[in-house]
């Protein structure tokens, strides 16, 4: 049995070892796999998970993925010819392939991202759920490696809500996508845990008295806040429904903080706030869709041939249309990961430091771009007003003040996040988990609690 981390960000894999959970290192990835996946193209997505499937589960995906098969067949002949692999990579390995050739391949960071979004096509969720399953493969078969067993039993994480606009039917949908693809792997006993909850269970070990904890998971593509009743008492029981006093999350995370930062400090350069020969400003549709990379709308309208015809003519009535030039580029050799890599890479680097400069030479010999932390701040005012209510929503529900509050998550480890919560909390103690671990670590305990 394992505790899976299925994040936006990142995932992981952890086991008890002698009753403490204990993060696996999977192969080459370290503890963590970054959630990214690229192919050669994205036909042949359905063909490599085929092959990686166990037998039980080649026959129903034949059957229920024929037209796939053959696009993707016909698409590795392709390859072939030109003497391409059609291996999919993960984690860093992905990222770095997309970055050789952005206009190449297949590149989908974060797809937990999308599972719960309005409008999906039977093909999309299809897709979807393939893209899903084929990480879940490759996660499966590294932890079966680090362990030298097979493994079947698994709780995964899950936010509060998914990114959709349908309440608990998108959830439902991105529920389904996650089950299917977990058991398509070879998972016989697929459970879920809400991830503010298994961070708090965590932290619930250390606690020696009944405590009202407020988690506060920041993660890649979500913040999700939960108050929990906590201690020795509440950690021996099997159901823990009455220890949950509320709930509260929004599609609000690292991924927005990332976006935010690309669009805000660094969009500007590519000719967002200028102005048209005019004088009127310059449409700025385009330059949010440029960034959206956790929309699929939104990009697919960004990277649409009209969408192209009309940057053209908007380098012509650009009052700087040197700047506008660079959104063009981005446009036609889809560098929209790109662009929003070099935000996140800088939000991390402003974790240490209070400048970063980032250049982008591959778009413009010329482009650089200075960001410090007061204008990360200046950026995300809306994503950390959003978590605020988030936070004031769950103590609201639960009717009591938190004895304490426990951060968790990736995003909560900027200077920008901690004065934010200092801020929020002036009277109540703050505890920092562990950034990356703890998710993971609640959701083996989780783990061992039921299937035990």
């Amino acid at each position: 049995m394992i505790g899976f981390d299925y994040g936006t960000s990142n995932c992981a894999v952890g086991v008890m070892n002698e009753n403490t959970p204990s993060i696996l290192p999977l192969g080459d990835h370290g503890r963590y796999i970054a959630s990214n996946l690229y192919a050669p193209s994205r036909e042949v997505i359905a063909n490599w998970l085929y092959q990686q499937l166990p037998p039980t589960q080649q026959d129903t995906f034949k059957r229920q993925r024929p037209l796939a098969l053959q696009k993707g067949q016909a698409e590795l002949r392709e390859l072939a010819l030109d003497g391409i692999s059609g291996d999919l990579s993960f984690g860093r390995e992905a990222l770095a392939n997309y970055l050789q050739e952005p206009d190449e391949g297949y590149y989908i960071k974060s797809p937990k991202s999308f599972l719960g979004a309005s409008g999906l096509l039977p093909p999309q969720i299809e897709l979807f759920e393939d893209i899903v399953a084929a990480m879940m493969s490759n996660v499966k078969t590294l932890t079966e490696a680090a362990l030298g067993r097979s493994v079947t039993q698994t709780v995964i994480g899950r936010p509060v809500n998914f990114q959709g606009l349908r309440g608990e039917e998108s959830n439902r949908q991105a529920i389904a996508i996650l089950t299917n693809a977990a058991r398509r792997v070879g998972f016989k006993d697929v459970e879920f845990q809400f991830e503010p909850v298994a961070a708090g269970f965590e932290y619930e070990a250390g606690l020696s008295q009944e405590t009202r904890v407020l988690v506060v998971d920041i993660g890649g593509g979500t913040t999700d806040c939960s108050m929990l009743l906590m201690g020795p008492e509440q950690a021996a029981r099997q159901d823990r429904s009455r220890d949950l006093l509320s709930h509260s999350g929004e599609r609000v995370g690292g991924n927005d903080f990332d976006i935010a930062l690309a669009l805000k400090g660094m969009m500007p350069a590519f000719g967002l706030d200028s102005q048209l020969k005019t004088g009127k400003a310059i449409p700025v549709n385009s330059y949010w869709q440029a960034v959206a990379i956790n929309d699929i709308n939104q990009q697919t309208e960004f990277y649409s041939a009209a969408n192209g015809r009309f940057l053209q003519q908007l380098v012509r009535d650009a009052a700087q249309p040197e700047l506008v030039t660079r959104l063009l580029t981005v446009q036609k050799h889809k560098l929209s990961y790109r662009v929003v890599n070099a935000a996140e890479q800088s939000k991390i680097a402003l974790t240490e430091q209070s400048t970063q400069q980032v250049e982008l030479f591959d778009i413009d010999e010329a482009l650089t771009v200075q960001l410090d932390r007061d204008g990360f701040a200046r950026a995300c005012n809306r994503e950390l007003s959003s978590i605020a209510t988030l936070i004031n929503d769950a103590i609201t529900e639960a009717g009591t003040q938190p004895d304490v509050v426990f951060v968790t998550g990736g995003t909560a480890k900027s200077p920008v996040l901690n004065r934010f919560l200092q801020q929020q909390f002036k009277q109540t103690p703050i505890v920092i988990g562990d950034h990356f671990g703890s998710v993971t670590a609640g959701l083996t305990r989780w783990a061992s609690t039921i299937y035990s």
